[in-house]
């Protein structure tokens, strides 16, 4: 079994934004850490020569979504509220996400085959069932009691 500090996994993909009247091709890098097991990174944006895709710092924009629900995504409609995957209907390649926020929303089609990949690696890093062997839970229990890390009352 992997541990916490293992390298995670990227992959380069494209979605097309499906629009009134036209589809506009948005790059986009598919990220999985085993330090978070559970969580797929959608970072969109260019992918950097670094083989990164652009960070929050400069303007990048990534959603976490759940493996889970990503891997569920891929045989029938999942998930409900901000996040929504589901494969088409007549093609076999083609999957639909679409994302809310409270500034609006979009709708992507992208591969299922590149997703279906994706997924794959990640199970290679972390099999499914395995994950919160990875999570050191009091630790983070600490984390999230302590305001993040942040709590000047000394309390």
């Amino acid at each position: 079994m992997p541990s916490r500090w293992t390298p995670g996994y990227s992959c380069p993909i494209t979605l097309q934004l499906v629009g009134p009247q036209s589809w506009t091709e948005v790059p986009a890098l598919l990220c999985y850490e085993a330090s978070d097991p559970f969580a797929v990174r959608i970072a969109f944006g260019d992918v950097g020569d670094d083989g990164g895709a652009v960070g929050a710092d400069d303007g990048g924009i990534a959603w976490l979504v759940s493996r889970e629900l990503m891997q569920s995504g891929l045989d029938r409609p999942s998930g409900d509220g901000d996040v929504r995957i589901w494969p088409a209907h007549g093609a076999t390649d083609v999957l639909f996400l679409h994302l809310r926020a409270p500034s609006g929303e979009a709708l992507f089609e992208l591969s299922r085959a590149t997703v279906t990949a994706f997924l794959r690696q990640t199970e290679a890093l972390v099999p499914s069932g395995s994950e919160s062997a990875l999570l050191d839970i009091d630790d983070e229990l600490h984390v999230l009691l302590s305001n993040g890390g942040t709590d000047t009352t000394g309390r």
